[in-house]
């Protein structure tokens, strides 16, 4: 998912070309340099100020307020835990504890080995399979610690 500096810039040039013109383009460019970049670093907040006329501080204030956005490169894979009430009333907060305890982090936190970055999610949407866990675009339903004990073990052999 990460990219060298040299990538990182060219990727967000073409990002903000495929969006000049737009109206309020701010938060399409923050999800498409996540997405293609895996974080947005203080590099990227600036450049984009820059571009959109304006402060860095009104970028960073924007990354910075949404739990989504990423400011350090993540691990291999990103482990969203949801937190929403479905999740918790069904005993989510016991697999949220044991993601903790597994990957040795807490919320945006990276493993030690650098596998996994640990994110909470506040719907993923799958309310009815609760409790969930999605690790990157994967989503798994009605996931107890022992389960995601077993998904993790997965996930480290790709």
């Amino acid at each position: 998912m990460a990219a060298t500096e040299l990538d990182s810039d060219s990727t967000l040039e073409r990002i903000l070309a495929e969006h000049a013109g737009m109206e309020g383009p701010l938060l399409p460019i923050l999800h498409a340099v996540q997405d293609a970049v895996g974080h947005i670093s203080a590099a990227h907040v600036a450049r984009i100020a820059r571009a959109l006329n304006l402060s860095r501080a009104e970028v960073h204030g924007v990354v910075s307020f949404y739990h989504y956005f990423r400011q350090h490169e993540p691990g291999r894979h990103v482990v969203h835990v949801c937190r929403a009430e479905a999740c918790q009333a069904m005993r989510g907060e016991q697999t949220e504890l044991h993601a903790r305890r597994e990957l040795g982090v807490d919320y945006g936190g990276t493993s030690a080995d650098g596998l996994f970055t640990l994110e909470a999610a506040y719907c993923l949407g799958n309310c009815a399979a609760a409790p969930t866990v999605m690790i990157d675009e994967k989503l798994y339903g009605r996931v107890t610690p022992e389960r995601l004990a077993a998904i993790l073990a997965e996930w480290r052999n790709r």
